[in-house]
Order: structure tokens, then C-alpha cells, then sequence
């Protein structure tokens, strides 16, 4: 039985399952689901993970290497978690200023965390996004090295706009979705 019969059987006896008065908004909510779990069961999704996974573990050795703590001490999922108060930033400080460069991040508390939650001593990254763009471990390398840079002097402006430039030629050579961007109009 094929992962699209599955996910037909299963919206199927979920709609049924609602009832008549509900079932067009359960049905909102059940197709995108169904999609979902489509797409996740093709090959292609799991090589997109593993390389999430890879991407990741490669940025957070690279951030370590930088003299960056990691709060678990590396990763092995998607996201780290990065003290960059041992650094003498905050993170809502270096949240701002990775911003500034282009570089998204979350301020995020830590453990035993000294600072309140609005200002925070860490930095949680992802690598989702930069993954679904195709960079892969040797622009994690690139990106760590972007990350310490800004954070090294997170109130030069300088610093932030030199960063961001090269964060915006990183865009460029992996463009998002770029079948559709070779269309022309």
C-alpha cells in the first residue's frame, strides 16, 4: 500500500469521523496534513533531514571552533543552542546585531541562565532554511565564521554591512526555488 492510499484511508475516516456540521473545517486542516506526511514519506524528504542534521552538527563544530560554548555540548538535530553571554554579548544584543548582517537567529535563555528571558545569554540556530536554500557543510564553515565575525563587534556597522553583503551573494548562489527564478516573466 502505496504512503498516497494510506493518507486517502486516513482522511477518509477522519472527515467521517467529525461529522456533517464541522467536516469542511476539519477537512481545512486535514488536507495540508495529508500533504505533509505525503511529501515526508518520499526519499527525497529523509536526504533533505540528513542533511538538516549534517548541516547542523558541521555549523555547531564550526561555532565551537570559534571559541563559541554550545549548551549541549554539539548537536544532533536541527538546532543548537550557542552561549554568547561566555562571549560577553547578550543574546537579545547579538540577536539584533546578526539581524543587522542578515543572519537570523533567536535570543533564547540558557541553562542557569543570569540574564532575563527578554535578554537572555544564548542564541538558538537552525539550519532548515539555509538547508532548503542548498548550502551544505563547507557554507557552514562560511557561515560560522560570518557569525563570530559580527558577534566578535556586534555594535560596528561596518562589520554588520560588510557581513551582510556577503550574506546576500550566499543568497544568490542558492536562490530559493530556483526553477521558478529561472522563468522568465
Amino acid at each position: 500500500m502505496t504512503a498516497e492510499i494510506v493518507m486517502v484511508l486516513v482522511t477518509s475516516v477522519l472527515a467521517s469521523a467529525v461529522g456533517f456540521l464541522v467536516q469542511s473545517y476539519a477537512q481545512q486542516h486535514i488536507a495540508p496534513a495529508r500533504t505533509a506526511l505525503i511529501l515526508a514519506a518520499e526519499p527525497a524528504f529523509a536526504d533533505y533531514q540528513r542533511q538538516v542534521v549534517a548541516n547542523a552538527a558541521r555549523l555547531a563544530t564550526a561555532l565551537a571552533a570559534a571559541g563559541f560554548r554550545l549548551v549541549s555540548g554539539g548537536t544532533d538535530n536541527h538546532l543548537m543552542l550557542v552561549d554568547v553571554f561566555s562571549r560577553g554579548v547578550t543574546g537579545k544584543v547579538a540577536e539584533a546585531a546578526l539581524g543587522r548582517a542578515g543572519i537570523t537567529v533567536n535570543k533564547n535563555a540558557i541553562p542557569f541562565d543570569q540574564n532575563p528571558p527578554m535578554t537572555a545569554s544564548g542564541v538558538r540556530i537552525g539550519t532548515p532554511a539555509v538547508t532548503t536554500r542548498g548550502l551544505k557543510e563547507p557554507e557552514m564553515d562560511k557561515l560560522a565564521g560570518l557569525i563570530a565575525q559580527v558577534l566578535g563587534a556586534p555594535d560596528d556597522e561596518n562589520v554588520a554591512k560588510q557581513v551582510h553583503e556577503q550574506v546576500k551573494g550566499i543568497c544568490r548562489s542558492f536562490p530559493l526555488y530556483p526553477d521558478l527564478m529561472a522563468r522568465k516573466p
